[in-house]
This record gives C-alpha cells, structure tokens and sequence, in this order.
C-alpha cells in the first residue's frame, strides 16, 4: 500500500507564505529546499508526511 507523496509543509517567519516542498525534490533543490519560494528565507517545516487536509492552502514549490 502507498501513502501517495510525502511533503514538508512550511510557513514562512518573514514574509507569511504557505508553502510545501515534495519529499522527492530535497535532491533537486540542494541547500534551497525549505527555503521561502517568495523571500527566500530559511524556514522550519510546520508538518511533514502525506497530504494533509489543508493540503489546498498550501502551494508545491516546483522546479
């Protein structure tokens, strides 16, 4: 059985931002991933693991 994707879920201190970042891309994005797609500022993941139901409130950082 699969769970689907697994993401970090982030808000950002600086600037407010909801974001999340798919467990799959920490390769892809290196030393960026987590950081704020907007500000760029390092953030602290608010939740991790499979989609949660305010899943739409935050948007996937992509490539």
């Amino acid at each position: 059985m699969s769970w689907g994707n697994c993401y970090f879920y982030y808000r950002c201190p600086s600037c407010g931002k909801r974001f999340k970042y798919a467990t799959d891309m920490i390769s892809v994005f290196g030393d960026d991933f987590g950081r704020c797609p907007d500000c760029h500022e390092p953030c602290t993941p608010e939740r991790e693991g499979a989609i949660i139901p305010e899943d739409a409130l935050y948007p996937e950082v992509e490539d």
